[in-house]
């Protein structure tokens, strides 16, 4: 996690219960700055915006839209999130997360690294993140069959043969291109130059939305760290995801103190108590979720 910082980072959070106004009161209330009708222009020229959004349910929603992050900036995420949430605002099962990885220090290699280490752990990380049926139905797919069978049929080398992958077509997309609904989302990276992940069920919890951004952070930082990641699917073992998922985070180099608190929340919703199978039991099952 030496260079996950250096990533910057964007933020949609979508809530209901509260008008976009007084979304942009409460953030106000905490950044400072200038109100200017639904979005708040910090000193340092930076603007945090709540905008409409047609899927949520209720009158009163809004999705807040942060500016370009760093690392730095996750006390004041947390912060704008218990402002909104004191305020009034709730979320309901219409509400999701959107994270956004800038995608600058990407070539055609880690974005492929990327896609493939998603893939590999993507049914554990819909357990551990106990996405929605509504949502991996909808708006948060799993990663689409054809496209993972074109990256071995295409040429994959550039960025521009992985664009054809995962369109189907040369000539890319459009920013409400349909490939945007997975949960992770590459029509916002060859559209707009950031990686999405959309796999996070709405929550107006700061530790979990800290959370988020850190396991987005590493999951990118591990793919611009390796010669490469093996894109062959892990099952989940249900009666010690836990387990798996301890693997996964220790993998992605979400160890040590500064991680205590995301890892708790990451693997809450998992059966199993964390410990080492092989040290409870004789029965010959794979475990060894962190090879690669």
């Amino acid at each position: 996690m030496n260079t996950a910082n250096a990533n910057r980072f964007g933020i949609e959070i979508e809530t209901v219960g509260l008008s976009r106004t007084g979304i942009a009161a409460a953030i106000l209330s905490v950044t400072g700055g200038t109100l200017y009708g639904e979005s708040v222009r910090l000193p340092d020229g930076r603007t945090w915006t709540v905008v409409p959004d047609g899927s949520l349910s209720g009158h009163l929603n809004g999705e807040i839209v942060s500016p370009i992050c760093t690392y730095d900036d996750l006390e004041t995420v947390q912060a704008i999130v218990r402002a909104v949430r004191d305020a009034g605002a709730r979320v309901d099962e219409s509400c999701g997360i959107h994270v956004h990885i800038d995608g600058s220090r990407f070539t055609a290699k880690t974005l492929l690294n990327l896609v493939n280490t998603v893939c590999k752990y993507e049914k554990l990380i819909e357990a551990a993140l106990k996405v929605s049926d509504r949502r991996l139905t909808s708006y948060t797919k799993s990663m689409n069959s054809s496209f993972l069978a074109r990256l071995d049929s295409v040429d994959v080398s550039s960025l521009s043969g992985l664009s054809n992958a995962w369109y189907g077509h040369t000539g890319g997309g459009s920013r409400y291109d349909q490939t945007r609904y997975h949960g992770l989302n590459l029509n916002s990276f060859f559209y707009r130059g950031t990686v999405e992940f959309r796999y996070f069920n709405g929550t107006l919890h700061a530790g979990e939305v800290k959370s988020y951004i850190q396991f987005c952070l590493a999951l990118v930082d591990r793919a611009q760290s390796v010669a490469s990641s093996s894109r062959i699917r892990r099952n989940v073992d249900v009666s010690n995801a836990k387990w798996q998922f301890k693997l996964l985070i220790k993998t992605l180099g979400m160890v040590g103190p500064e991680f205590k608190t995301a890892r708790t929340h990451l693997a809450k919703h998992l059966a199993g108590n964390g410990a080492n199978p092989a040290r409870l039991s004789t029965t010959s099952v794979d475990y060894a979720v962190a090879a690669e």
